[in-house]
């Protein structure tokens, strides 16, 4: 699919189970409601409980009879994994796998079990929560997992494939986060590789939502700003970059069109920057199979847990 993705191109997808996590603020909302609108039952997967209730009760408004869940999750914990994980089962078959919950260039932070704040959000939990969760995306016959990277990705040299409880020299927010966005595309490729290898009705695919004006680069998690100088942030990334709206279409197109495993969706502009989606290219390195198996055979090790 060489040509501009629209929203139009969206399908009926009643009967189809979809679980988004960082469901309740920017693309990850906008990918939910999609969802929703196009008759899904949509898993609002998020870490607090009053966002998943304020986001359930603003997408009813905007659909009324929506078909909504929710699951209680913080991808950076482990163990608020292995919960949700259990919690989930009470959903029954799921179609589709939205891992797109995520930080950005947070500064150095460990997490209780040891990880890098980065790695964990936005690479471990969610290929932990992604292997609890495989019995119930090939129970549905027909499953998908989608994977939101950036164009950050291209910012890493290496693969972090090194001791990932163990820091070295210097902190370098921005290079982490390139790593943790290149983790998310050897994660969907091998991801797809082992699930054809295994005869298994499971599609790995990839999006990444170009420059997008949310508030995961102004929040407090990914600089120090507050007060005015935020507000300031805010209103120049406004002016810079497409809606949270326009950044969910190529998750939404690598979620619903006709394509096959280890596509990478993104806007189809200058750049990758915005506009509607297409068929983009990663970088080399994120199409190196011995990185991806690399990459796999670690996180195994991390979250201990060997799948498929």
């Amino acid at each position: 699919m060489s040509t501009a993705w629209h929203p139009d191109d969206i399908p009926d997808l009643t009967g189809r189970t979809c679980l988004v996590t960082g469901a309740t603020s920017g693309i990850g909302r906008w990918t939910a409601l999609e969802l929703a609108r196009h008759g899904a039952r949509v898993v609002l997967a998020a870490r607090s409980e009053d966002k998943l209730a304020a986001t359930a009760a603003a997408i009813t408004q905007e659909v009324p009879g929506a078909d909504l869940d929710s699951l209680l999750v913080d991808l950076s914990d482990l163990s608020s994994v292995r919960r949700a994980g259990a919690t989930a089962t009470r959903v029954g078959p799921i179609h589709l796998l939205v891992n797109n919950a995520g930080v950005m260039a947070t500064p150095e932070q460990r997490t209780g079990d040891g990880l890098d704040l980065q790695m964990a959000t936005n690479h471990f939990g969610p290929f932990l929560l992604t292997g609890l969760l495989l019995p119930q995306l090939v129970a549905s016959e027909d499953a998908r997992v989608v994977s939101v990277s950036s164009n950050a990705h291209r910012m890493a040299r290496t693969a972090p494939v090194g001791d990932p409880r163990t820091s070295k020299g210097r902190y370098r927010r921005w290079q982490v986060y390139g790593q943790s966005k290149l983790a998310n595309l050897l994660f969907t490729h091998e991801l797809d590789r082992r699930a054809r290898a295994e005869d298994l009705p499971v599609t790995a695919l990839a999006a990444h939502p170009g420059y997008t004006a949310t508030h995961l680069l102004s929040s407090g998690r990914t600089t120090k700003q507050s007060g005015s100088a935020k507000a300031i942030l805010d209103a120049a990334m406004r002016a810079t970059a497409q809606s949270p709206q326009m950044g969910a279409l190529p998750t939404l197109m690598a979620a619903t069109a006709d394509l096959p495993g280890s596509t990478y969706c993104g806007p189809s502009g200058l750049g990758e920057v915005r506009g509607l989606p297409r068929v983009v290219t990663a970088s080399q390195l994120a199409r190196s199979p011995r990185a991806q198996k690399a990459l796999w055979d670690l996180s195994e090790e991390v979250v201990g847990l060997r799948w498929p």
